[in-house]
């Protein structure tokens, strides 16, 4: 007779569930008040216009930190920043040993080196298709592709039953660099039996296949054969198969290659230290780049998302100090728009554009990026492969998991549950539920500085941003009387023919005024109580004159 206990597996996504990016996964085992836990993936993800200053947005790991000694151990999948970024920032209050194939292994230990961290973590490298234990944990790493070396899926083997976590993932025949994807370990777990599926859902909407880079190889051969000039090619910098192809492509021109970027040269070392990007001619530096024949160099370039200080966006500036482009050179754009860049990409390129620079992108040459992610006929594929119990869709907006759920129901999946951050999953036993919901917000790295994502800081930066700011200074004599001002100036606001910004600011400055006159004796003799009245008074008719309520800071000085 079995015996009886009150073990649960449950899965609580912190982050990557309700939006693409920062990915913070957790499985829990045994009875709710004595869960063993594992992390898998500890991701960042980046800010943009409504975070003015903040470059890095981690998750917060508020809920698990208390527990802490019960987390086992942190497993990483691949080396993407939503997926190991957050690792250096967090990891000193989760003190766990993390797993890491070799490659992402080697880029994890240069962010833990700047970080100050790399004698403290405990990094164990894993093989490809190795495995581990880690408490009533079993994992199996799963060779997967994706558009970074070694992409790991992780069949995660418990008494109660196994999940297969894919992580990010596709179907690619012939990706180039690394093994394709390990179908018979596939087939091996559905048939052992999977009880859940945790899958990546980007793609979701995306009929089809995401396509070959043994097909990127093809179009961007030919692309860069015909082209005269010089040539800078922009992708992602993780995507060292593609990055081998554009260095086969120029060497098969008549090209050599200068790296420039930061994330370039890094990734370049990454793929030599795992024994990729062999067999190639070595790389000019940025001097001799200078000096070769405009028809013999091409750049291999970061900034392909129109990041401000990226390579490629210091060449669109023309303050890069080594490239410079202009008309009769090329940049090609062998990436997508990651949705939110619009806007910095479409800048940069215009940029470009005006220096007379002629722009290829995949919308006007089909063929020369595909994705790194599974569209609905590579879904579909993976689900008669594994044949989970129970569709769990992650890495993913809501509509995307939404979507997934009723696209894994089509394909006779008997249960899916499409969760939030926060939202806990009790995979087994009996039907899958969210069975609690815990905190998970974001934190912001603020200048170096890790704050709460709701923080002062930001709060008021946000407000002066939209807003604007306002100055006043007042000096006041011995007596409590005014020697110089009420001064009022102004940032961010804006002024017309009509009623010019400097009148608006002097009428300003009478208000202040006004409203120190109403101030009893008593009331003069306190800086603090002074400036709040100013500033209430500044504001209020600020927003008579531009219906906005800018930051006012009133200071007062006496002598």
């Amino acid at each position: 007779m079995k015996k009886q206990t009150n073990d649960e597996l449950v899965f609580l996504p912190l982050g990557g569930s309700n939006e693409i990016g920062m990915n913070f996964n957790l499985y829990g085992f045994g009875p709710a008040d004595d869960r063993k836990w594992i992390v898998v993936d500890l991701g960042v993800t980046f800010g943009d216009q409504t975070t003015p200053g903040v470059e890095i947005i981690l998750p917060d790991p508020e809920y698990i930190v208390p527990y802490a000694d019960d987390i086992l151990g942190i497993v990483l999948t691949h080396a993407h920043e939503d997926h190991l970024g957050a690792v250096a920032w967090l990891w000193p209050q989760l003190k766990a040993p993390v797993y890491a194939t070799p490659f992402t292994a080697f880029l994890l230990r240069e962010k833990l080196r700047d970080a100050n961290l790399l004698d403290e973590v405990e990094i164990i490298e894993v093989p490809l298709s190795g495995s581990f234990d880690l408490g009533p944990f079993h994992l199996e790493m799963v060779t997967l592709t994706h558009s970074i070396p070694e992409p790991n899926g992780l069949a995660i083997k418990t008494p109660l039953g196994t999940v297969l976590h894919t992580g990010d993932w596709k179907i690619d025949p012939d990706p180039q660099l690394g093994a394709a994807t390990d179908v018979d370990a596939l087939r091996r777990l559905g048939d052992e039996g999977v009880l859940a599926m945790v899958c990546d859902s980007t793609n979701v909407f995306v009929e089809g296949e995401s396509g070959s880079e043994a097909d990127v190889r093809v179009e961007l051969n030919k692309l860069i054969g015909s082209l005269t000039g010089k040539i800078a090619v922009a992708c992602f910098a993780s995507n060292v198969a593609r990055m081998d192809t554009v260095i086969r492509a120029a060497q098969a021109a008549g090209r050599k290659v200068c790296l420039a970027g930061r994330s370039m040269h890094r990734m370049a070392a990454a793929a030599r230290s795992v024994g990729l990007l062999e067999g190639l001619d070595p790389f000019v530096t940025d001097d001799q780049a200078k000096h070769m024949p405009e028809n013999e160099i091409l750049y291999l370039c970061t900034g392909s998302q129109g990041e401000a200080r990226a390579a490629l966006a210091r060449i669109a500036e023309g303050n890069h100090p080594h490239v410079k482009l202009s008309s009769g050179d090329h940049v090609v754009f062998s990436s997508r728009v990651i949705p939110g860049n619009e806007i910095p990409i479409r800048n940069l390129q215009n940029k470009l554009a005006d220096r007379g620079v002629r722009l290829h992108t995949e919308r006007d040459t089909p063929g020369i990026h595909v994705s790194g992610h599974p569209c609905r006929d590579e879904l579909k594929q993976m689900y008669q492969w594994a044949r989970p119990q129970i569709a769990v869709p992650t890495h993913g907006e809501r509509r995307h998991l939404l979507e997934h759920a009723a696209f894994a129901k089509d394909l006779q999946v008997p249960h899916a549950v499409s969760p939030r951050n926060g939202d806990m999953v009790r995979l087994a036993p009996g039907h899958p539920e969210i069975i609690d919901e815990v905190p998970a917000g974001r934190l912001y790295v603020d200048g170096g500085v890790v704050t709460p994502e709701n923080g002062e800081a930001l709060r008021e930066r946000r407000h002066a941003a939209f807003n604007g700011v306002l100055a006043v200074s007042i000096v006041l004599d011995g007596r409590n009387k005014i020697v110089s001002g009420p001064q009022v100036r102004g940032l961010g606001l804006a002024g017309d023919e009509e009623y010019p910004l400097d009148e608006a600011l002097d009428d300003l400055a009478e208000e202040a005024e006004e409203a120190f006159k109403r101030l009893s004796g008593d009331d003069r003799e306190i800086d603090e109580t002074i400036e709040n009245a100013i500033s209430r008074a500044v504001k209020k008719a600020a927003f008579r004159i531009w219906e906005r309520k800018p930051v006012v800071e009133t200071t007062v000085l006496r002598l």
